[in-house]
Order: C-alpha cells, then sequence, then structure tokens
C-alpha cells in the first residue's frame, strides 16, 4: 500500500484571486478615507478659527481695549493683536493642511466686544474636496 503525502497550502491562482480583491477594497476605501482625512481637518481648522476669535473678544472685553485679528490668508494665519503688539498667532495652514479664504482682511473687537470691521467677514476653509464657512456677525459673533 504506497501511501500518497498530502501537501497543504495555496495555489497561485487562489493567491491571486486573493491578491486582486484586496487591492479592489484598498482602490475604494482610501479615496473615501482621504475624504475623511480632509473633512476632519477643515473641522479642527474651524474649531481653531472659533477658539482665537473667542479668545481675541474675551481680551477685548477683560483689557478693556480693542484687539483686532489679522488674517493672512496666503499663508493660512490668524493673529490676534492689541496695538502693535501680537498677543496670539494661529498658523492654520501649517497646524492643519487647509488652504483660507476670506472676504475681509481684518476684525476689530472693541472694548465691550462688539465687532468692527465684522459686517461680512467670512473665512473659507478648505482641504481637498471638504470646504467649511464662518461668519463672524456684526455683534462680533461667530457662527
Amino acid at each position: 500500500m504506497l501511501m500518497r503525502e498530502i501537501k497543504r497550502g495555496y495555489t497561485v491562482v487562489e493567491l491571486l484571486i486573493a491578491m486582486t480583491i484586496g487591492g479592489l477594497m484598498l482602490a475604494i476605501a482610501i479615496p473615501r478615507g482621504a475624504a475623511l482625512l480632509d473633512r476632519i481637518s477643515v473641522h479642527a481648522a474651524v474649531g481653531d478659527i472659533h477658539a482665537t476669535l473667542s479668545l481675541a473678544r474675551s481680551i477685548a472685553l477683560a483689557g478693556g481695549t480693542a484687539v483686532a485679528i489679522d488674517v493672512d490668508s496666503a499663508n493660512g494665519v490668524l493673529r490676534v493683536r492689541r496695538g502693535g503688539e501680537v498677543l496670539v498667532s494661529r498658523g492654520l495652514a501649517g497646524a492643519h493642511g487647509i488652504r483660507l479664504s476670506r472676504t475681509r482682511d481684518s476684525l476689530t473687537y472693541d472694548p465691550r466686544g462688539l465687532g468692527r470691521g465684522a459686517a461680512n467677514l467670512s473665512l473659507i476653509v478648505r482641504r481637498g474636496s471638504a470646504a467649511e464657512t464662518v461668519f463672524v456677525s456684526r455683534l462680533g459673533r461667530v457662527r
């Protein structure tokens, strides 16, 4: 009686089919993952903008002096300054990899926390296909 040895393993065809299925799944998942990362980065940058504007308003109210926010859309930076002194500088483009557009280049909170130059201020945050807009009302409130 002759016993044959049974070999266990996968054939080349089986491996190619598995690799093809895996490649197709990655081809579907990678663009969706990139779009998700874009939305997350834009949302985080919008949160930073809200925090920066709220901080500037709080400083104006607490200090009883005007505080300005300069929007540098070319570099993606928000600067909070009182007079000539820069209090806070947020590099949004470097931190989140976003592009920043604006309708005005600055906003000033007066000592009462009301916005001057905020009538039509909109900040548009973009990365890839994701975009969000931050509006500042005439009263200086952010939405």
